[in-house]
């Protein structure tokens, strides 16, 4: 089975990416980036095809796809051995994003991308009630999801006992929560928990070692849950860079 991921930034990362690609498809009529796409994938021999813009539109269910769409292996889930081994090998404290109940593929893709930004070393996302990694979550990470590794399991409460055993501290972002997001000491091992639009952590939120909250100062209640973990995620790296190995 076959993923499809289009528009220029994510074709290109999916070029640059781990993930084979088996064809590329590009609208007739086409130029500049999307020609010099084409042109990188026949270097990689990698098979392209000019179709009319109606296929692709088809493909894309109307998507902004910017005349380009690639056939690309499925993305390789990894374990959570595997994520943590990616903090060792880069010698840096572990930061883990998990996500409990997104279900939107624009959000999910948008936090995505913040998180392999923030160097993010995995996020963990459960089997149910979680969006898959599509097309348009490809295309809202901007090709970030090429790059992160991402875990998916079972049940998350056992995932963060088991994050705990391993040494990790575990974060909830959360409106009730006692430390305001910059009182909170980021820069040890971390696992940050953000729950989906108008879901919150439920459950998850007893296991948390500690809540933080983002102050509000207006008069809108909340933000959106990408925005609300962005911004956090940004925190953690602030901080981090502060410290020597981080």
């Amino acid at each position: 089975m076959e993923d499809i991921t289009w528009g220029r930034n994510p074709v290109l990362e999916a070029l640059n990416g781990t993930r084979s690609l088996n064809k590329v498809l590009i609208a007739r009529g086409s130029h500049g980036k999307v020609n010099e796409i084409a042109a990188m994938a026949r270097r990689q021999g990698v098979p392209v095809q000019v179709v009319e813009r109606q296929v692709l539109d088809k493909l894309t269910g109307g998507a902004r796809h910017q005349g380009v769409v690639a056939y690309l292996s499925p993305k390789h889930y990894v374990s959570l051995e595997e994520i943590l081994k990616n903090a060792s090998d880069r010698n840096e404290a572990p930061l883990i994003l998990v996500l409990a109940g997104w279900e939107d593929p624009q959000n999910f893709g948008s936090i995505v991308r913040s998180a392999e930004a923030a160097g993010v070393h995995g996020v963990i996302i459960p089997e149910r009630r979680a969006v898959p990694l599509t097309g348009t979550v490809a295309k809202a990470s901007a090709g970030a999801l090429e790059y992160l590794s991402v875990c998916r399991v079972g049940n998350l409460s056992r995932a963060l006992a088991e994050l705990k055993e391993a040494g990790l501290w575990v974060a909830g972002a959360d409106a009730a929560g006692s430390l305001q997001y910059f009182e909170a000491d980021f820069t040890v091992p971390l696992a940050l928990v953000i729950g989906g639009e108008g879901k919150g952590l439920g459950h998850l939120a007893k296991i948390c070692d500690y809540l933080v909250r983002l102050p509000m100062r207006g008069r809108v209640g909340s933000l959106n849950a990408a925005v609300a973990g962005s911004i956090i995620l940004y925190e953690v790296l602030r901080q981090r860079l502060g410290r020597p190995g981080s």
